[in-house]
């Protein structure tokens, strides 16, 4: 085992035709591609299926609680285009901690993060099959699942464009998906909605069943609690944009737009439902938050509408996260933190080993979900629960170092800035902490505390690991030399 010596500068992304010149992947993302991918990162199953909990939980107050995790996620995706428009990579910011914070640091979120997408495809893999296996209960849910699994894997073994295409339908139906909602509820709130007999309610339900906040202010932060993970996703962009034509144009165009997409797809959303229902509806939990607020307003057959699109979502969510923990282990391989295989790409330009490994580790997962739902399985959902967090407070620590390289050496390519540097860093390093911290006072079983304390383990583990490796390499490297 060799240690990789350290990177004195950034290295060029992208040969003068477009191709990433150190990587050997292919510049097959589009434009359209890359703006949904950047879109639908910030749309998952998340929204459609766990919000509804969330209303239960904080009621009209989890607006703020969406905002919170908004402007955090806004903050840490500027932080994120900062270093990936000044040096865009397939490693994104795993690449960025190797060189900011160490090896050592690279290696354990670049392996975190893998692990985390691995767990997630098992996740949306089962309830993908779930809802076909309702659809068509001829075919067994397993046998979904697998058929999910094998149709995605094929698409992104043949090209990154593929991957792209896919992404950019599943993408675009979740959007039009969403305006439509917004449109259609905004147009029943105030009674405008054709054929409707819903009354027309303003936004008086906000406040009129036991204030904006019948829980009190505390239930904002269980409301935090429940939806930031639903924001994971959106640094995906600033992966796959090493593999488009103007990886630069990308990454700040679409950091740009973060604070809309936000805004419209998550608090406008979110709006409409507690505006059209009561909070404390039980349909918001027996139906789920969507298919609630359409059946509120005549909807025909919503939960089967609502289903679709879920089902869109999840499909979007497990191509992508195929795509991303194959492109981060590959991005590993090539700073010789995983097997060389992961390393090497076909004619094409695809990682195929990377992609393979992947998908068995993601069967894997899919089997536990089938075989030890309650034991194995959830402690891989609880071990990589917090993993989300963690890999936000590793890109704020980078940029905090990255930003004095970048300005030190190629200051030209710091076309995106971080807004009030370092200060905003600092407060938002100090808001996931305490979000942090918070999960540890959620005592239930498979809440917030086991999340953290499995979740940091795992971390640790993974930590020595990278620190006794980067150690033995060393030793093994003063032997030869001598």
């Amino acid at each position: 085992m060799t240690t990789r010596p350290p990177v004195s500068a950034p290295p060029p992304v992208t040969s003068t035709d477009g191709t990433p010149a150190d990587s050997g992947l292919q510049a097959g993302l589009k434009n359209r591609h890359l703006s949904m991918i950047a879109i639908g990162g910030v749309i998952g199953a998340g929204l459609f299926v766990g919000s509804g909990s969330g209303i239960a939980a904080a009621g009209p107050g989890i607006l703020v609680s969406y905002a919170l995790v908004g402007i955090l996620v806004v903050l840490v995706m500027r932080m994120l285009g900062e270093m990936a428009a000044a040096n865009p990579t397939s490693g994104s910011f795993s690449a960025y901690a190797d060189r900011a914070l160490g090896r050592w640091a690279g290696f354990t979120i670049g392996w975190l993060y893998w692990f985390f997408w691995v767990v997630v495809l098992a996740v949306e893999a089962t309830a993908g099959a779930k809802i076909l296996a309702g659809w068509i209960p001829a075919v067994p849910q397993w046998g979904w699942a697998l058929i999910v699994m094998v149709v995605l894997t094929v698409s992104n073994l043949a090209s990154v464009a593929s991957y792209g295409e896919f992404e950019f339908w599943f993408a675009g139906i979740k959007v039009v998906a969403i305006a439509a909602f917004i449109v259609v509820g905004g147009l029943a709130i105030f009674g405008l909605l054709p054929g409707s007999d819903h009354p027309a309610s303003g936004f008086s339900n906000l406040t009129a069943h036991g204030g904006f906040l019948p829980h009190g202010p505390g239930a904002i932060l269980t409301g935090v609690l429940m939806v930031v993970f639903s924001f994971m996703g959106s640094e995906i962009v600033t992966l796959a944009a090493g593999e488009s034509a103007d990886p630069q144009g990308a990454v700040t165009k679409a950091t740009n737009s973060v604070i809309w997409r936000i805004a419209v797809f998550y608090l406008g959303s979110i709006l409409i439902v507690v505006s059209l229902l009561r909070w404390d509806d039980p349909a918001i939990l027996k139906d789920g938050s969507y298919v609630a607020a359409l059946s509120s307003i005549g909807i025909p057959h919503a939960s089967q509408i609502m289903n679709a699109i879920v089902l869109t979502s999840v499909l979007s969510c497990l191509n992508s996260g195929l795509y991303t923990a194959s492109r981060m282990a590959f991005s590993l391989a090539r700073r010789s933190d995983a097997p060389a295989s992961f390393g090497r790409t076909t004619q094409r330009g695809v990682p195929q080993a990377a992609i393979l490994a992947s998908v068995v580790f993601g069967f894997v997962a899919v089997a536990f979900n089938y075989l030890w739902p309650d034991t194995v399985f959830q402690f891989l959902l609880n071990s990589s629960g917090a993993i989300a967090l963690f890999v936000w407070l590793v890109i704020c620590f980078s940029q905090l170092r990255m930003r004095r390289i970048i300005e030190r050496e190629t200051p030209e390519k710091l076309v995106v800035r971080m807004w009030l540097y370092p200060y905003l860093t600092w407060a938002t390093i100090a808001l996931i902490t305490f979000v942090l911290g918070y999960m540890l006072t959620d005592t239930a079983d498979g809440g917030g505390r086991d999340q953290v304390v499995l979740s940091t383990l795992v971390a640790i583990a993974v930590v020595v690991f990278a620190l006794v490796r980067e150690r033995v390499g060393r030793k093994r490297e003063a032997l030869v030399s001598s």
